[in-house]
């Protein structure tokens, strides 16, 4: 697509937002960034970075199946521990595989809106991951997306491949210094699941209060296949937009969603949408959001398009404090018949007997307030390694969760 007809899609889908009043003038953050050299290990990072990187749930040490790390636009270091498992920058993938031409901007498309237009029109940034045949990563690979700048634009396009018969287990940390303050996140992520392979894909938003992100993700898999896609948020953010996309292609494909979010301020939008178009293929989202003060638009949505296909989608959100909200929208769509597609939602307060039995046991309200919001928000993820459920673990306990935060 030529750049003056992605700059009238832009400019479309500028116009759009403003009449909805969601517009980011995307022109007021910085677009260029100094361009950083690698490093051999990423223990050589300066201190702020590595504690960022590991208040969103990517430590430098242990052991993985292989590393990817990003600075602003620079890819400051990657390589991948396991024969078989290729980890690159997407610049040099894209010069050194002809074959991803293919793949680059056809899950989601270039000109979805002003946003992807805007990573389509500055070099490629992001990270390539790529499974061949029959490779299985016991480890979690780890990424990190570190936005540095003051008033930055960060852009990003991830394409990640699991061939046939492999199996992919991916932690990517998105994540800002406690003084980075105003910035914007673009990140475009295509996933392409191939027969009997499985992926895995967690990623963690530990950005600033007053960076704003625009997430744009879809996943397209074959036969036999399954992904699991987990989103986690416990820290503030201006405002969060996301709705990936899950396209079940081939007989008997699985796709799952779980979102664990917890809002003290802020906006965020965040939902999921899976198109079953392909027989004996299931899908779950299962959402648990928290507000203690911040708005939350919690979207699920399931497409049926041919018959033998099941589907369920559960959105459940807790209120801690008067001025919180949570609007819960499950979406059911059936194009025929012989589907067994379902929805659930609610929207709660903490319940006063379990408070009170807690608090008899010797708990202030707040501890006991933090056990039941930590229960709440401990979805049960199927498939997971050892590994990387003791990772996502450890996610989730970084931050002290209670109702008076």
């Amino acid at each position: 697509m030529s750049m003056s007809r992605l700059e009238e899609k832009a400019k479309k889908a500028k116009d759009k937002e403003a009449a909805l009043g969601t517009d980011i003038d995307i022109d007021s953050y910085e677009a260029e960034s100094e361009e950083m050299g690698e490093i051999e290990a990423l223990e050589m990072l300066p201190e702020d970075v590595q504690t960022a990187a590991l208040s969103a749930g990517v430590s430098l040490t242990g052991e993985s199946a292989g590393d990817y790390f990003q600075v602003d636009q620079s890819a400051v270091h990657r390589g991948s521990s396991v024969e078989g498992i290729e980890v690159m920058d997407i610049g040099t993938a894209l010069r050194e595989h002809s074959y991803l031409a293919d793949y680059y901007w056809k899950l989601v498309p270039i000109d979805t809106d002003k946003y992807t237009a805007d990573v389509g029109m500055h070099p490629p940034a992001g990270y390539f991951i790529r499974a061949k045949p029959g490779t299985v990563s016991t480890f979690p690979l780890k990424t990190c997306l570190f936005m540095g700048g003051k008033n930055k634009r960060q852009r990003v396009h991830n394409v990640v491949i699991a061939e046939e018969g492999s199996r992919l287990h991916i932690i990517t940390g998105c994540t800002t210094p406690s003084h980075a303050g105003r910035g914007l996140h673009l990140g475009v992520s295509e996933v392409y699941v191939k027969k009997n392979a499985h992926v895995t894909f967690t990623m963690v938003h530990n950005w600033g209060e007053e960076v704003e992100v625009r997430p744009r993700g879809a996943s397209r898999v074959e036969a036999g296949g399954s992904i699991s896609e987990n989103y986690i948020t416990l820290t503030p953010v201006k405002s969060l937009q996301a709705f990936p996309t899950a396209t079940l292609a081939g007989e008997g494909a699985v796709a799952s969603f779980n979102t664990i979010m917890y809002a003290r301020r802020g906006n965020i939008d965040i939902g999921n949408q899976t198109i079953l178009e392909a027989p004996r293929t299931s899908a779950e989202s299962i959402a648990r959001v928290v507000s203690t003060g911040g708005e939350i638009i919690n979207r699920g949505r399931m497409v049926g398009k041919v018959p033998d296909v099941r589907a369920h989608v559960e959105c459940v959100g807790l209120i801690l404090t008067e001025k919180g909200r949570i609007y819960s929208i499950p979406e059911l769509d059936g194009w025929c018949g012989g589907l067994d597609m379902s929805h659930e939602a609610a929207v709660g307060k903490i319940s006063q007997v379990e408070l009170e039995y807690l608090m008899a046991r010797g708990l202030s309200t707040d501890e006991a307030t933090s056990v039941i919001v930590r229960g709440f928000l401990d979805v049960e993820i199927k498939g997971l390694p050892p590994a990387l459920k003791e990772e996502i673990q450890k996610i989730t306990k970084l931050e002290e969760i209670h109702g008076g935060s």
